[in-house]
């Protein structure tokens, strides 16, 4: 186990790609006048050359599909007592609801108000996918 000196219950999301922390942060919707959070960017990792750093107390439901389209080589730590309790690995989610927009207009997601944007993994290695109403493919990250 990893002491973890700075929260002593919450999350660390740790290898985040250096300059990405920011999305990470606007996708988590954490109210920072309500909650212990800190942030640092673009910090030396041996493992990336540079990365992104996040610490929120008392704080460990997020949404880990967002995180995983954001950066899905990030890790996320649970602690509990100063203790890293659980470490997820993210990856790249298989489905997505509301995360990605369509951008064709022709589209009944981008046309109808109340209709969800739902988007389904088909390339990994590319990152692609396939609105579920009109078959367009966004590349993840573009659509965000």
């Amino acid at each position: 186990m990893v002491v973890i000196n700075s929260i002593s219950k919450g999350i660390v999301i740790d290898h985040i790609r250096a300059g990405y922390g920011m999305r990470v942060l606007e996708y988590l919707n954490i109210d920072a006048s309500c909650n212990t959070v800190a942030f640092i960017m673009n910090a030396v990792s041996d493992k990336h050359g540079r990365k992104d750093l996040i610490k929120i107390e008392n704080i460990t439901d997020v949404d880990l599909t967002v995180l995983g389209l954001i950066d899905h080589n990030a890790t996320v730590n649970i602690i509990e007592d100063h203790i890293i309790v659980r470490k997820i690995k993210l990856r790249l989610p298989e489905t997505v609801t509301n995360v990605i927009k369509c951008k064709n207009p022709r589209c009944v997601a981008s046309s109808e108000s109340g209709v969800p944007h739902i988007f389904r993994l088909v390339d990994e290695s590319t990152k692609e996918y396939r609105c579920e109403y009109c078959d367009d493919i966004v590349k993840a990250g573009e659509g965000l």
